[in-house]
């Protein structure tokens, strides 16, 4: 520390000072392992069937719309976001209306970005992962609700009763369309989907 700078910017005491150098010290190899390797950008928001990891679909994405026109439930909207990096990318809101896991995955076919890559098989769609809420489960207070397990459009390999008569997400086998949460009765909702 030179005489000169101002005494505001001086550590107040030996520890302070050693956690400063040591910030100045580790400040480039943080940034070059920053750079070399960056963290993945989380996913906020359900994103359609195909989506690539989300900075990789934010940089993909055209904001077309292709991928709404062509959805047959129009459960695929735009969003609307102050932030420029997002507007306009498509998502999927499943109190409004899940993903049907439609035949054909259209979305996939109409997207020219390849932010959706093309998907032949339904079983291949990670969008999410529906998680139950026991406490909140109307089967959890002896009403015999089946209306996620009717809804859901694969069957017990996503979702299924369990020995004691629950509701049991199959992860290996649950694509995150998100009907379970679209039909789920309760309120709160007993069973929500997780963007992967």
């Amino acid at each position: 520390m030179s005489e000169s700078e101002p005494i505001e910017n001086r550590p107040a005491d030996r520890r302070q000072f050693f956690r400063l150098g040591l910030g100045q010290l580790l400040k480039p190899l943080a940034e070059y392992i920053e750079q070399r390797f960056p963290l993945p950008v989380p996913r906020t928001v359900l994103r359609p069937p195909g989506a690539l990891p989300e900075k990789e679909f934010l940089e993909a994405c055209y904001r077309c719309g292709n991928c709404t026109d062509v959805c047959p439930v129009e459960a695929i909207r735009l969003l609307q976001s102050r932030d420029p990096e997002i507007s306009g990318t498509p998502y999927i809101d499943p109190d409004i209306a899940g993903c049907t896991v439609c035949e054909g995955i259209e979305c996939t076919k109409a997207c020219p970005s390849g932010a959706l890559e093309f998907l032949t098989d339904r079983h291949e769609i990670r969008m999410g992962l529906a998680r139950v809420r026991q406490q909140n489960c109307l089967r959890s207070r002896g009403d015999p609700c089946t209306v996620c397990l009717v809804r859901c459009p694969l069957g017990e390999v996503a979702i299924r009763l369990d020995d004691r008569d629950r509701v049991r997400v199959e992860e290996s086998g649950c694509v995150g369309c998100g009907l379970c949460q679209q039909h789920c009765p309760a309120s709160p909702k007993a069973i929500v989907v997780t963007p992967y």
